[in-house]
């Protein structure tokens, strides 16, 4: 009971019902449209080569030195290439009008990349007289995604710590240069592989040097180092090694190792247990990598000095020496990505033979978020469009050559621009960390 003479007025609470509408930011909205025009474009693509699509697409799941025979799948070419099409488009609608959330956003991606594959290739050899090889077109994909995946991991190792690398493609010429010499001289794979190896730590210890002790821009260095290892490998090829190829540039070549069982599994065989030592090293190297970044105190060390280097220095992580470790652990697997191009699959060094190989690396890395994982997957893609335009020369597909010859460009292009600005790089990534009071 109140003890004034105010009169006490009760106010019944209304629930008001609150919705929470999640905003989406001007950047997602972009890269969303983008990304939706651009699968739009695809489609419509396809939609042209429908139009031009005539008989059936013959598809060779092994070739003529398999025991075992599998049978050449039959495909309707106009059929499928309409159904591609349409996939396409649908997913490009979903992406435009922001219908797509969550996981059902990179579902609808994932659908929409198998369609246009299935597509294209089914446009290619629709009415050829060849049928296109799948198997070889899968052991193929392995080989020239395994110098990509390496480099990817060179690129996490180092941007986990906030180093950019853009040197990878100069630590892969300079490991091939140095494997194709010392090989050579050894006639030894597995010194090859040191001597790759060392090459590419040397120039992983220049980028480090330059970007980490004296704050040099890491992109503008990393192109320097670039520019540094094509001219010196190519003054010296030119002065030295093509004068003496017989004797300075006849590496040995890795021969394929076959696991005993499983590479007599038909299709699967070939494809997956028959590969080099540097293919299965690229593979456990993508589990060594995820083991060492987020199962290891060091890999903790190395991530936090990516995200903010100020506060790792307040808990008495060196941030300088986390760095380094992280950039010359990088350049071990540069070093034998490089390795592969001339004792793992040609066999003589040729100036620039890595030709772009360390910037695609880098596109697989920025498209795989800075995950040993997703930077793999993204390797196997260009490795999968490089071997692609391969057999389809060989099928005698109606695509010009030029255009065939650019054609994993042209897919890198496409990738990265549907997916950049969906993704985050390391805080510090690039950022020089300069300790107070130094």
């Amino acid at each position: 009971m109140n003890t004034d003479d105010t009169p006490t007025i009760l106010v019944s609470p209304q629930v008001e019902e609150v919705v929470l509408r999640q905003t989406e930011s001007r950047e997602a909205r972009s890269s969303r449209i983008s990304t939706g025009v651009l699968i739009g474009v695809v489609g419509l693509l396809l939609v042209w080569l429908a139009t031009r699509t005539e008989g059936t697409a013959h598809f060779a799941l092994s070739d003529a030195f398999n025991e075992v025979q599998l049978p050449t799948l039959q495909v309707p070419g106009l059929a499928t290439v309409a159904t591609a099409a349409a996939v396409t488009l649908l997913a490009a609608v979903g992406f435009i009008s922001g219908r797509l959330h969550g996981r059902m956003t990179a579902f609808a991606g994932t659908v929409a990349g198998l369609a246009v594959v299935l597509g294209f290739l089914t446009w290619a050899a629709a009415g050829r007289e060849l049928p296109f090889p799948v198997a070889n077109q899968f052991a193929g994909t392995i080989d020239f995604a395994t110098p990509l995946i390496l480099g990817a991991l060179c690129g996490v190792m180092c941007e986990r710590s906030g180093v950019v690398n853009v040197a990878i493609e100069g630590q892969m010429l300079t490991a091939a240069f140095m494997a194709a010499i010392v090989g050579s001289m050894t006639q030894s794979i597995t010194i090859a592989l040191v001597a790759a190896v060392i090459g590419a730590m040397v120039m992983g210890a220049l980028l480090a040097l330059f970007s980490i002790k004296y704050f040099v821009e890491q992109v503008v260095i990393g192109v320097v180092i670039n520019l540094f290892a094509s001219g010196l490998t190519g003054f010296i090829f030119d002065q030295s090694i093509q004068p003496n190829s017989l004797k300075l540039n006849q590496p040995p070549i890795m021969e394929k190792i076959a696991i005993p069982g499983l590479s007599k599994i038909p299709f699967f065989g070939d494809v997956l247990f028959k590969q080099t030592a540097l293919a299965y090293m690229a593979l456990a190297s993508v589990v060594l990598v995820w083991f060492l970044l987020f199962r290891t105190k060091w890999g903790l060390r190395v991530r936090a000095v990516g995200e903010h280097p100020q506060a790792a220095d307040t808990v008495g992580i060196n941030v300088a020496m986390t760095r380094w470790s992280a950039v010359l652990v990088g350049s071990v697997f540069a070093g034998l990505g490089g390795a592969f191009f001339t004792i793992g699959f040609a066999g003589a060094f040729n100036k620039d033979m890595t030709v772009g190989n360390g910037f695609i690396a880098l596109a697989a890395l920025i498209m795989g978020r800075w995950r040993p994982g997703l930077s793999a997957l993204m390797a196997l893609f260009f490795g999968f469009v490089t071997q692609m335009a391969s057999q389809l020369q060989t099928i005698n597909t109606p695509m010009p050559s030029q255009f065939l010859l650019i054609l994993p460009y042209v897919a890198t292009i496409i990738a990265v621009a549907g997916l950049v600005g969906r993704v985050r790089a390391p805080a510090a990534d690039g950022v020089a960390y300069v300790k107070e009071g130094h």
